[in-house]
């Protein structure tokens, strides 16, 4: 059950309001009066708590192994299927 925060609304506007807690189901009726003086009140609402949590990130997954995995379109790692060098491919590794 949630607490709930009242305030008195006084009649006279030089008077300080009177501020309560109050252990309230969430589907029971607000309060309409005090439960020690009458005066009406309203229901007060304040900051509450703050909750933060981890964000989960997207990240992508390289699978090495794959053809797609290096910007020349062959695996690191792997032997290119001919042992020969491609003429005009210089991508830095061994094929």
């Amino acid at each position: 059950m949630p607490t709930y925060i009242y305030e008195t609304i006084p009649a006279d506007p030089e008077t300080e309001p009177r501020r309560f807690e109050l252990f309230q189901g969430m589907m029971d009726e607000r309060l309409q009066t005090d439960p020690q003086t009458g005066e009406l009140v309203r229901r007060v609402i304040t900051g509450g708590l703050g909750i933060r949590r981890k964000v989960l990130r997207r990240s992508t997954v390289v699978n090495k192994n794959s053809a797609a995995a290096t910007a020349c379109g062959c695996a690191t790692g792997k032997p290119h299927q001919s042992r020969r060098k491609k003429p005009g491919h210089s991508c830095g590794h061994k094929h």
